[in-house]
């Protein structure tokens, strides 16, 4: 057992008693003792820490540890939050900070893992503590002839905001003059500042969880980390991200340039540290496969739902007459409708002003006023599911129906009532959505457009892995969006957007709309072809909806062809046009989408459907 080293700090009203209750499971009777005091953790040895690997992402090794805290195994306080919120009762969160430091020291000791120690300390109780006791006595807490300063990081929480940055800033020089690293703990938590990390520059910034945790599905998490990116080399300090628990945000993390990450995917903290990250970890950072980041407008059509137009409305029962109804209606002049519902279920809608105008009508009052509010109901208003998507609404919008402009909508949940929304409401989320998608990508399929298209073949070429480039075309589209309009069209472009998306990989493949009827898939997934050839069927199969029964008896439509002359034309169909790309066979993205170009005209010409490209494998 190591030596003891108390804080300078520590009263004796928290150093334990020569009488105090042994430690859970230490009962001479071999009963599980009671829990111990917080006073009789900090001045003893139960204390203990646990390590958890900081790894690097470009090379798949470990390059330090984080001492975790935890109380007696089992306890009341063995999580560190239990232990800092009964500090924070006794008020002894300095004392319980330092005796953290020293049973880091003991493990470490008992351990000797490799690599960098890093430690978590709060800012103000380094504070009071250095500025009462010294540096070097704050030193010798954590440090020994086998455990230098040099390879030390003091973590700095961010769970408090700091007044005296001045100050602190030459305690962090002082522990910088004895080696010590500093990190900045949890930054982008909201309680973290550009100006701390300007102001300490420390050598390493670890950001919070929340911006890793799923940032393959959220673009604005992608952004965010490439912006902390662009500045960390103007702040200084290296970029560990936190909270890795998936391989999915392994990959990302490390195709962007972060440095260093840590997280359960990489090992959960324990007693005796591995001194190698798990091999399913290892061979995901090894993978020459490139992540598929998430698009902005993919990441808009995600998040808007129908959940954004919900209107709480208190709806009427089919007991209500309709004199109550307009009663209610005239203390609520903002309120456009009621939803009519029954045992949780609508079963009708009451516009405002369909209702007052019959009321309005000669003698209506006098024959209608003590009947049910059924009556004047319309019957069979627009349902939409609060979790329907952005297309879906969008449907909506297109349908025959056009009364939801006047009477609104009722939303449900499962088929039961939660709200009201409004055509005013529906229009305008759905344009704003559009339009904010046109800015990153097609507005039409929600799919990246051309820039994010070439940067990612531009990422796929430095990755230098193999990957296969599928140009999509429909043939004959243009006599169909003729003979049936375009919005008959649009349809048929957004079904082949569907069965792209659905049917390839989103963690591997990435799926761009070029424009029109045209799409680039950048597969990287082995099994391209079987996917293709997936694709192809299912599409042609699918687009048969969108003809009329004459036309599929016929095998096609007539209609002009592009000299205006009458023509007979077949129903349409996909062709695919693959081009394999071994490391090294192009050099610019430009090269590759012209490759694809001409796969996917040779595959028009071939009526084959799939046509390879076999000279680029």
């Amino acid at each position: 057992m190591g030596r003891r080293f108390f804080s300078p700090l520590t009263s004796d009203a928290v150093r334990p008693s020569e009488n105090a209750a042994p430690s859970a499971g230490e009962s001479a009777q071999g009963r599980v003792a009671p829990d111990p005091s917080l006073g009789a953790l900090i001045g003893g040895e139960t204390l203990r820490a646990l390590f958890q690997p900081l790894v690097s992402l470009s090379a798949g090794s470990i390059f330090g540890y984080e001492a975790q805290l935890r109380g007696p195994a089992g306890s009341r306080l063995e999580s560190p939050g239990a232990l800092f919120r009964q500090a924070a009762v006794e008020h002894a969160v300095e004392e319980l900070e330092f005796a953290a430091l020293r049973a880091a020291r003991r493990c470490w000791e008992a351990q000797a893992p490799p690599g960098r120690r890093f430690v978590n300390f709060g800012t103000h109780s380094l504070l009071h503590l250095v500025g009462r006791g010294g540096i070097d006595r704050f030193l010798a807490a954590i440090t020994a002839e086998d455990l230098p300063a040099t390879n030390l990081v003091i973590e700095l929480t961010g769970h408090e905001r700091v007044r005296d940055v001045r100050s602190l800033r030459r305690i962090v020089d002082a522990l910088r003059a004895h080696g010590v690293a500093i990190a900045l703990d949890d930054f982008g938590d909201g309680r973290s500042s550009l100006r701390l990390w300007a102001e300490l520059q420390p050598e390493f910034v670890k950001i919070d969880q929340f911006f890793v945790k799923d940032i393959g599905r959220h673009s604005y998490k992608v952004q965010t980390m490439k912006a902390l990116l662009q500045i960390a080399p103007t702040l200084g300090g290296q970029l560990v991200a936190g909270g890795i628990e998936s391989e999915q945000e392994a990959t990302i993390l490390r195709d962007l340039g972060l440095p260093y990450g840590q997280g359960y995917y990489f090992g959960r903290p324990e007693e005796t540290p591995s001194h190698a990250i798990a091999p399913l970890a290892l061979a995901s950072l090894k993978k020459r496969e490139i992540a598929v980041l998430a698009s902005f407008a993919t990441s808009i059509a995600q998040d808007i739902s129908a959940e954004h137009l919900i209107n709480e409305i208190a709806p009427i029962t089919p007991e209500m007459n309709n004199a109550q109804v307009i009663e209610r209606f005239q203390q609520n002049p903002s309120h456009h409708a009621y939803a009519v519902v029954q045992d949780g279920a609508p079963i009708g809608l009451v516009n405002r002003r369909v209702l007052m105008d019959r009321y309005a009508q000669p003698f209506h009052r006098e024959l209608f006023g003590q009947r049910s509010c059924c009556v004047f109901m319309n019957e069979a208003p627009q349902l939409l599911e609060r979790s329907a998507t952005c297309e879906q609404m969008m449907q909506m919008l297109t349908s025959s129906d056009q009364r939801y402009l006047t009477d609104g909508f009722i939303i449900v949940d499962g088929g039961r009532y939660v709200g009201l929304g409004t055509g005013e409401q529906l229009v305008r989320l759905v344009t704003e959505s559009r339009l904010e998608a046109a800015r990153h990508a097609n507005p039409l399929t929600f799919l990246p457009g051309n820039i994010p298209i070439n940067e990612h073949i531009d990422r796929l070429l430095r990755g230098a892995g193999p990957f296969t480039a599928c140009y999509c075309d429909l043939n004959h589209f243009k006599p169909f969006n003729d003979q049936y309009g375009y919005w008959r069209g649009d349809e048929m472009i957004r079904l082949l957007a569907g069965v792209l998306v659905t049917t390839t990989d989103n963690r591997r493949d990435f799926v761009g709309h070029v424009g029109g009827d045209d799409f680039l898939v950048l597969f990287q997934s082995p099994d391209w072809q079987q996917r293709c050839e997936k694709i192809i069927g299912v599409f042609n199969d699918r687009a048969l909806q969108l003809y009329d029964p004459g036309a599929i008896e016929r095998g096609g439509i007539e209609a002009e062809d592009r000299d205006g002359r009458p023509a007979f034309f077949p129903l349409t169909t996909l062709s695919i046009g693959a081009v394999c790309a071994l490391p090294r066979a192009f050099q610019r993205p430009e090269e590759v989408a012209a490759a694809a170009a001409v796969a996917k005209r040779r595959a028009k010409r071939s009526h084959q459907g799939l046509w390879i490209d076999e000279g680029r494998r």
